[in-house]
C-alpha cells in the first residue's frame, strides 16, 4: 500500500478552507450588524446558509458537514444564541445538500439555477428544524410560524444565493 501525498495540493486544501473560514468570519459579522438594514418585518437572509450550502457543493459532503458545525457553532456564540441550534441545523443542511455534490462539476453546479434550487431546499429544511427550538406549542401554530418566519427566511436566502450563483458564472458562459 503506497500513501499518494502531494504537498502542493494539500497547501492548496488547507489555503481553501482557511479562506471558507475567514469568510465565516466576515459573514458572520454582516449577519449580526448590517443585515439589519435590509430586514423585511423582522426576515432577513441567512448568509452563513448559502455559504455552508457552497462549501458542501464545491468540497463534498463531509467537508460541508465540518464546515456546517463549525460556521454554526461560530454564530451561535457571536449572537449569544442558545448554543448548538445553528450548529445542528447547518450541519443537517450540509449532510443534505452534499448528497447533490459530483466531482468535476463543481463550477457548473455553482453557476446555476441549481444551486439556487438547492440553497431554497436547504433553507427550508434549516428552518423546520430550527424554529422547532424557538416556540412553544401552546402559544403559537408551528404552521403558521413556519410559513410566516421559515419560509419567508427560505425565499430570502434563495434571492441572496441568486447573487452567490451570479459571482461564479464562468465568462464564457456571459460572453455566448
Amino acid at each position: 500500500m503506497r500513501l499518494n501525498f502531494d504537498p502542493v495540493k494539500s497547501k492548496n486544501i488547507i489555503r481553501n478552507y482557511f479562506i471558507y473560514g475567514l469568510i465565516a468570519l466576515i459573514l458572520s459579522l454582516l449577519q449580526i450588524s448590517i443585515l439589519n438594514l435590509i430586514e423585511v418585518k423582522g426576515i432577513t437572509p441567512d448568509l452563513l446558509l448559502i455559504l455552508v450550502v457552497w462549501i458542501a457543493l464545491a468540497e463534498g459532503q463531509f467537508v460541508g458537514i465540518f464546515f456546517g458545525f463549525g460556521i454554526g457553532l461560530l454564530f451561535d456564540f457571536m449572537t449569544l444564541d442558545v448554543i448548538g441550534t445553528n450548529a445542528l441545523t447547518k450541519t443537517i443542511a450540509a449532510f443534505l445538500v452534499g448528497y447533490f455534490y459530483k466531482e468535476g462539476h463543481v463550477s457548473e453546479r455553482l453557476g446555476s439555477f441549481f444551486f439556487v434550487l438547492v440553497t431554497l431546499v436547504a433553507a427550508i429544511v434549516h428552518n423546520l428544524i430550527y424554529y422547532i427550538f424557538y416556540i412553544r406549542l401552546s402559544d403559537l401554530n408551528y404552521l403558521d410560524f413556519f410559513i410566516r418566519y421559515g419560509l419567508a427566511t427560505s425565499v430570502y436566502t434563495g434571492v441572496f444565493a441568486i447573487i452567490a450563483m451570479l459571482l461564479n458564472i464562468p465568462r464564457k458562459q456571459i460572453n455566448r
